[in-house]
C-alpha cells in the first residue's frame, strides 16, 4: 500500500468507451495502494463508474465532473477538494485528444481546441493544485503525455506531436522550479496501447479495428501493445516515495518502441 492517506486527483478518470482507459486504470489502481481517489472527468458518469468501480473493491473515490478547459470550473474544484479532504498529495493529469489530418486541413478552431484540452488544460490544474503543495511542502504530479511527444510516428496528427512535446517540457519547468517545495513532476509517454481511445480516434486509420490491432501489434518490438494497466503502475510507482528523488523525468511506457530507428 505505496499511497496509504494520500489523496489523488486524477483528471480525465473517466473511459471514452467500454473497456479501461489510462486514467480509469490509474484511479483504480491509485486506489489500490491506498490513495482517496477524486476522479475527475467531463463526463460526469464516466467519473462515477470508475468511483464506484473503487468502490465496490472497498477502496475511497469520489466523482466530480470538470472541463479542465474551463478555469472557473478548475478553480472551484480544486478548492472544493482542498477543503473537503484537507490536502492533495497527487495530481495526475490524464485529459488528451488526437485530431488526424494533413496540415492543409487543420483549421485553427481544431488546432486551438488540441492545445486547450492537451497542454492548457494542465497549466490550468497545475496552477491551482501546486499552491495547496506548496503549503504542504509535498506533492506528486504525474502527467500522461505520449512517446509522439518526442518522436515523431506516420499518423497525421500535428496538433497532437506539438501539444505533448509542449506537455513534457512544461513538465520538466515544473519540476526544476518547484523542486524545493517538495514538489515532484513527471511524464509517463505512452506508446502503442490497446485503449478504447485508440478504438475511438486511431481506428479510422485503418480498413477495420482487427487490421488497426494487428498492425499496431506488429509495430512493438513486444509484439504486443501495451494497455492501460501498464500506465497505471508507472504512475503509482511515479507519485509514491519508492520515486522520491525522480523529477523531471519523461518516462517511456512503450516495450522499447521509443529505441527503435525509422
Amino acid at each position: 500500500m505505496k499511497l496509504t492517506g494520500r489523496v489523488a486527483l486524477v483528471f480525465g478518470a473517466g473511459s471514452s468507451g467500454p473497456g479501461w482507459g489510462n486514467g480509469k486504470a490509474a484511479a483504480v489502481q491509485y486506489a489500490r495502494e491506498g490513495a482517496r481517489v477524486v476522479a475527475i472527468d467531463i463526463n460526469p458518469a464516466a467519473a462515477a463508474e470508475t468511483a464506484g468501480i473503487i468502490a465496490a473493491e472497498g477502496n475511497q473515490a469520489v466523482a466530480m465532473g470538470c472541463d479542465i478547459t474551463k478555469s472557473a470550473e478548475v478553480t472551484a474544484l480544486v478548492e472544493d477538494v482542498a477543503t473537503r479532504f484537507g490536502a492533495i498529495d497527487i495530481l495526475h493529469n490524464n485529459v488528451g485528444i488526437t485530431d488526424m489530418g494533413d496540415l492543409e486541413s487543420i483549421t485553427e478552431e481544431r488546432w486551438k481546441r488540441v492545445m486547450d484540452i492537451n497542454l492548457t488544460g494542465v497549466f490550468l490544474t497545475c496552477r491551482q493544485v501546486i499552491p495547496v503543495m506548496q503549503r504542504q511542502k509535498r506533492g506528486a504530479i504525474v502527467n500522461i503525455s505520449s512517446i509522439a511527444g518526442a518522436v515523431i510516428n506516420k499518423y497525421p496528427y500535428f496538433s497532437y506531436f506539438a501539444s505533448k512535446a509542449g506537455l513534457n517540457h512544461f513538465t520538466r519547468a515544473l519540476a526544476v522550479q518547484y523542486a524545493r517545495d517538495g514538489i515532484r513532476a513527471n511524464v509517463i509517454m505512452p506508446g502503442l496501447l490497446d485503449t478504447p481511445m485508440v478504438h475511438a480516434q486511431v481506428a479510422g486509420q485503418y480498413d477495420d479495428v482487427a487490421k488497426m490491432v494487428a498492425a499496431r501489434d506488429a509495430l512493438s518490438p513486444t509484439g504486443k501493445m501495451g494497455t492501460a494497466w501498464d500506465v497505471a503502475k508507472a504512475a503509482v510507482f511515479l507519485a509514491s516515495d519508492d520515486a522520491a528523488y525522480i523529477n523531471g523525468v519523461c518516462l517511456p511506457v512503450d516495450g522499447g518502441l521509443s529505441c527503435l530507428a525509422e
